[in-house]
């Protein structure tokens, strides 16, 4: 990879390369992280860790990277980083839910209202304070109902704030008002300019109102969300990946709407549970995915169980489609997503956000295990080192979802009957075998270029 400051990106538009990678002996790498996945790819063999001047093959970047260099840097056909340049388009909240919404007028005009409701996953939600007189149309329409208000850019639980009244919004947008008027000089950077988080911290336009799911399914009289991961090695063609492996993260305190106030109830962000006085890091506040299915299918049945995850797969599919059109295709580029999907007690899974940063430092061993295990796949999926032929449906954890349309698991390769003739290639909850899968699959690749 050579650094070129007026050279545009090589073939920035077209399509994901289907020619297959040649085998690398040794792949050099840069990453800006200093937490699990540095491990993973100091860990691995042939991978030779690069320094800051020195050319690399594959860069586990961070997002300012991105923004700041991609537009200037030739890449060599083998070369990989870990975003899409434009990934905000659907992990930002605000685009997000512009892109969804035109998504499904545009289902809707094609194939009818019926398939456009294969859309309503994601709460009703405004842009503020662009939206704002629609949001109190809205909010007039029902009174009493309980809102969330949220920075489009932050994570880990910045920021958020749920209310029931009017006025609380009206003071909101006075006292951020005043604040980007009135910063002190520590939010402007040395040259007297802020930087993107500092405006984030200041500016008012960089929130939504999103309607609080106020029925949330609970376990123990506690909320939870889902962390699920989803793979995208192209977006077009869409090529996206499903892992297997998740976990349901819970809130410390009993679930009540009358303490709105109470972050503890109602925010489940491992960033701020930790910080309860009873929160207990040996036990954290985390479930397998595996066990949240276990768990779910002894007390509504194998068949609603079923159904909630094919609905769930409904969502990382249609989210993706939401903009596949207005993301950059690149095919040096490659994303990690962590979906968040909040379950109600009618067993429907809501879209909450797309992380394109999912946290990757670990909160318990067994959190640890399942990074490792995560990190290891991905960059099985990624194949720098050209092993695999491209037409494998799994890759260790790893089962391909979506390659240009469904895909069938036409093997079978999970006992559970699903209903219909065509069963989806996604496993998700259900056992991780992946060293055995990865050993088979290896080997059988090793056999197929002896021969």
């Amino acid at each position: 990879m050579r650094k070129h400051q007026n050279s545009p990106v090589k073939n920035k538009h077209l399509q994901f390369s289907k020619i297959k990678m040649k085998p690398r002996a040794c792949i050099r790498f840069k990453c800006a992280l200093t937490n699990t996945i540095l491990d993973i790819l100091r860990q691995r063999p042939g991978w030779v860790e690069v320094k800051e001047e020195g050319e690399w093959d594959f860069y586990w970047c961070d997002v300012s990277w991105l923004r700041e260099n991609f537009d200037h840097t030739y890449m060599d056909e083998h070369v990989r980083i870990c975003h899409f340049r434009n990934h905000y388009e659907l992990t930002r909240k605000n685009y997000i839910v512009k892109n969804l919404k035109r998504f499904r007028k545009q289902i809707e005009r094609e194939a009818g209202k019926l398939e456009a409701t294969k859309c309503d996953f994601f709460p009703k939600t405004f842009e503020m304070p662009s939206e704002y007189h629609l949001f109190v149309e809205e909010f007039r329409k029902n009174p009493g109902i309980t809102w969330i208000m949220k920075p489009v850019a932050r994570s880990q639980g910045r920021g958020i704030f749920l209310f029931r009244k009017l006025k609380d919004v009206i003071d909101w947008r006075k006292v951020r008002h005043v604040l980007s008027l009135l910063a002190p000089p520590e939010f402007f950077g040395k040259d007297g300019v802020r930087t993107d988080d500092q405006k984030d911290e200041t500016q008012v336009e960089n929130y939504v109102a999103q309607c609080y799911i106020e029925n949330p399914y609970l376990i123990g009289g506690r909320k939870f969300d889902l962390r699920v991961y989803v793979l995208v090695m192209s977006y077009i063609p869409l090529k996206a990946w499903l892992y297997r492996d998740g976990f349901a993260r819970f809130s410390n305190t009993r679930f009540t709407l009358n303490s709105i106030d109470d972050h503890y109830v109602h925010l489940t962000n491992v960033a701020v549970q930790k910080t309860a006085p009873d929160y207990d890091p040996e036990k954290g506040c985390k479930w397998m995915i595996q066990r949240f299915r276990q768990y779910l299918t002894a007390k509504h049945g194998a068949e609603q169980v079923e159904t909630l995850f094919a609905e769930m797969d409904n969502i990382f599919i249609k989210s993706l489609q939401s903009v596949q059109k207005v993301i950059i295709s690149d095919k040096h580029c490659f994303e990690l997503y962590g979906y968040d999907i909040l379950i109600d007690q009618d067993l429907k899974p809501w879209l909450l956000e797309v992380n394109a940063s999912p946290s990757l430092t670990a909160s318990s061993q067994e959190d640890c295990e399942l990074k490792c295990r995560l990190l290891k796949d991905t960059l099985h999926v990624v194949d720098m080192e050209g092993r695999l032929t491209g037409k494998e449906k799994r890759v260790g954890g790893f089962d391909l979802m979506w390659n240009d349309g469904p895909v069938s698991r036409a093997e079978g390769n999970v006992d559970t009957p699903v209903n219909g003739s065509f069963m989806a290639n996604t496993c998700l909850g259900y056992n991780n075998d992946r060293k055995k899968q990865l050993k088979q699959l290896f080997k059988l690749l090793h056999t197929q270029q002896k021969v």
